[in-house]
């Protein structure tokens, strides 16, 4: 019996709940919620990357598919998160109760991310993409990479390594972000399983918001107010794209909400604290129910449909060799 396929879009599971310990990670900087329930979700992250690669793995090789998954236009790029997700959970988790395995595991990702991002880019540029296959999940692999790598480092103590993974993100933010908007813009809109990456476009200014917020200052100075402006502007935009979002049946790649709105609620939870907010704790709190009812939502129908068989793609069909003919007589 053939086995289904193991999508890469399956790594944005860990990578959601990843954003969502931040979330109350954030918040427990605050001294509103105890640092536990972040700690909590980042080893439930740390599970589910590790059975999401090992299945990935073994699909992979099991079946030679790891140059045609890497090398596919549309999927390609989340792969990244396969290397991106261990090094925010040895940020944020493992550092502080560990701080030399902590800052080793981080090191030796944040060198996978960066050499995983330099190959794409080299893909990008030598394999062509046709631009309707062109999607905001292409910000993950440099965009995503860099900044959290930025803000990784910057949570071990590395300052200078991570303003150098802050400048690689922020370019290919400006690079990347001016395709991918061009491409939404002036094409059609992406197929129904892609459509949901419309939702990373809020991820570039909250996750640099987080990494700035690191590295250099956790007050809301003129910088973080411009990265708010945009990040604004983006949130905003989502609104219009609800209708398309309510006809969407659930899928693996549902989960491309989940990272994206946990760092905008993040960010969201920063601003009210540090602005001495009227009505902060409330606003906090009622931030981390909404994104925590999203994910766990999202991560209750992904249950039900593993359950049910119905989470992975189904398995393409067996090749059958054509009888070659004889030739006329």
């Amino acid at each position: 019996m053939t086995k289904r396929p193991i999508p890469l879009n399956l790594f944005g599971m860990p990578f959601g709940l990843v954003g969502l310990a931040d979330a109350w990670l954030t918040a427990a900087g605050t001294g509103r919620v105890p640092r536990g329930v972040g700690d909590a979700l980042l080893i439930l992250s740390a599970a589910v990357w590790v059975v999401v690669t090992v299945a990935y793995l073994t699909h992979a090789l099991r079946n030679r598919a790891l140059v045609r998954d890497l090398t596919d236009q549309a999927a390609g790029p989340f792969a990244s998160l396969c290397v991106i997700v261990p090094m925010v959970i040895a940020a944020n988790g493992l550092h502080a109760h560990a701080e030399t395995a902590g800052r080793v595991v981080v090191d030796v990702f944040l060198v996978l991310t960066v050499l995983l991002g330099a190959w794409f880019t080299g893909q990008w540029i030598y394999g062509r993409v046709d631009v309707d296959r062109f999607h905001p999940g292409y910000f993950l692999p440099t965009v995503a990479g860099g900044l959290l790598a930025a803000a990784s480092a910057g949570a071990v103590g590395q300052q200078r390594l991570g303003q150098v993974m802050f400048g690689l993100g922020a370019v290919c933010w400006m690079i990347l972000g001016s395709v991918i908007m061009g491409r939404l813009l002036f094409r059609p809109l992406p197929p129904p399983p892609l459509l949901p990456t419309l939702a990373i476009e809020v991820a570039p200014a909250a996750v640099a918001s987080l990494a700035y917020f690191t590295l250099f200052t956790d007050s809301i100075d003129g910088v973080a107010a411009f990265l708010g402006g945009y990040g604004l502007l983006m949130v905003l935009a989502q609104l219009r794209l609800l209708p398309a979002y309510l006809k969407l049946p659930f899928m693996p790649s549902t989960w491309a909400f989940t990272f994206s709105w946990a760092a905008v609620a993040a960010v969201a939870i920063h601003w009210v604290e540090r602005l001495h907010t009227p009505g902060a704790g409330a606003y906090t709190y009622a931030l981390l129910a909404v994104i925590t009812l999203l994910i766990g939502g999202i991560a209750l129908r992904t249950l039900v449909a593993l359950a049910r068989r119905q989470l992975l793609p189904p398995a393409a069909p067996p090749q059958v060799a054509e009888p070659q003919g004889s030739g006329a007589a």
